[in-house]
């Protein structure tokens, strides 16, 4: 995509079992990621599909509605919010370059994303490498000329190498430079540690799902000066911040890392396993909730699909439940909302991205078909504390604001007496 501004077609490809709320979220998480990349979104469209089309993925019905809606629209690119094979990509770019207009999936768009936050050489690296492992495979997008064989300079007869194998050795040979370059890296890194442990540090790391806070609550914890931005993947390179405790008199180091989403690919984790090795390293990991977001439970669970492995299963974990005084506003608003909706018999009005009023004029406004109470329980999601403790009691969940640093002395204490068991 040249420097003219995206204009996106979102398009997403959900299972016939999917229901009309969590495909709404699916949805509104890809035109956030659209929107942190500096783009806006002119169409938005949901296809449920038993199977993705064998050939362009989305159908060459809904191929040719998309085009002429997005040309009205002066669309110049279509995201698929699903991870897209080579080629099917291809198939679906050929068409559509016929209507000067791109298509990335959503690991393209990601990728993208990373690559305009990305400020270290370390993280610059990173993503070229992820760049080349998602790219690699659609080296025939080149079209037939890589299909053409070249002779072999200076022999007579048999044929030579193709120019698609002549690139995939080329990409090979890349791949092979940037990681080694990347181990330097983690050799500097890897030293840091170990002097961290040399002079008895302990250490804590922040984990979680993408904007969840965890760059606010890192400098509310230790005054690090971070970037923080209301948008997803606005940290990629790892920040260490020192938290001193009065009453042990005794300082602790918080990582920061990079923010996980939901549907990623094992390169991709990869690209990036620097930052989760500050997690493996760590003493204790602090995985960081937004608790205001409806789906929290669900990426709580990719958020933990994403650290099994051996070496973070046995480490002390504490649930931090951030964003609690959004929460409360946004509560507050909505009960007030459906108060004067009741009295005044009027629709209601949207409050924010998370949040509705509840009741069948809410049903309406979206064009969905759900009951009264998956609307209520989705949009106005009554959240119980004391639940939440129960819930999660093993993993000691703390309720915190880190912008206006609430209660963040429980969570130091916690953070305290957890390290010092260790």
């Amino acid at each position: 995509m040249n420097k003219q501004t995206l204009k996106a077609i979102l398009v997403d490809v959900v299972p016939l079992e999917t229901s009309k709320i969590e495909a709404y979220k699916r949805l509104e998480e890809l035109e956030s990621l659209v929107k942190t990349y500096g783009g806006i979104v002119v169409i938005k469209t949901i296809q449920k599909r038993g199977l993705p089309n064998y050939k362009t993925f989305i159908g060459s019905g809904k191929i040719n509605e998309l085009i002429g809606e997005g040309k009205e629209k002066d669309a110049n690119i279509i995201i698929i919010n699903n991870i897209v094979k080579p080629r099917q990509l291809y198939e679906l770019g050929e068409i559509l370059r016929k209507e000067n207009m791109e298509v990335w999936d959503r690991i393209d768009l990601i990728l993208n994303i990373f690559d305009k936050h990305a400020q270290s050489t370390e993280a610059k690296l990173q993503i070229e490498l992820a760049r080349i492992r998602h790219m690699g495979p659609r080296i025939f997008k080149m079209g037939s000329e890589l299909m053409q064989q070249e002779g072999v300079r200076g022999t007579r007869g048999g044929p030579g190498e193709t120019n698609i194998e002549i690139m995939k050795r080329h990409l090979r040979q890349q791949e092979q430079g940037i990681m080694d370059k990347l181990k330097h890296y983690d050799i500097i890194k890897e030293g840091h540690r170990k002097r961290r442990k040399r002079q008895y540090f302990k250490t804590a790391a922040l984990v979680g799902y993408t904007n969840a806070g965890k760059s606010s609550l890192l400098k509310a914890l230790t005054g690090k000066d971070v970037y923080i931005a209301d948008e997803l993947f606005a940290t990629l390179d790892t920040r260490v911040g020192n938290l001193y405790i009065e009453a042990t008199q005794k300082q602790i180091l918080i990582s920061d890392t990079i923010g996980f989403i939901q549907d990623l690919p094992p390169f991709l984790i990869q690209a990036f396993k620097s930052t989760l090795a500050e997690a493996i390293d760590s003493d204790l990991l602090l995985h960081v909730i937004d608790i205001a977001d409806p789906l929290y439970k669900k990426k709580i669970e990719v958020v933990e699909d994403i650290l099994i492995q051996p070496e973070l299963q046995n480490k002390p974990k504490i649930y931090v439940f951030n964003k609690v005084d959004l929460m409360e506003e946004l509560q507050r608003l909505a009960e007030i909302d459906a108060k004067k909706a009741n009295e005044e018999q009027v629709k209601p009005r949207i409050l924010s991205k998370t949040i509705l009023s509840a009741g069948k004029e809410t049903a309406e406004l979206l064009g969905w078909l759900e009951t009264d109470k998956q609307i209520e329980d989705f949009r106005n999601p009554k959240v119980v504390i004391s639940d939440l403790k129960i819930k999660y009691k093993e993993f000691n969940p703390v309720f915190v604001s880190s912008l206006r640093k609430e209660t963040l002395e429980n969570l130091i204490k916690k953070i305290s007496d957890t390290l010092e068991k260790i």
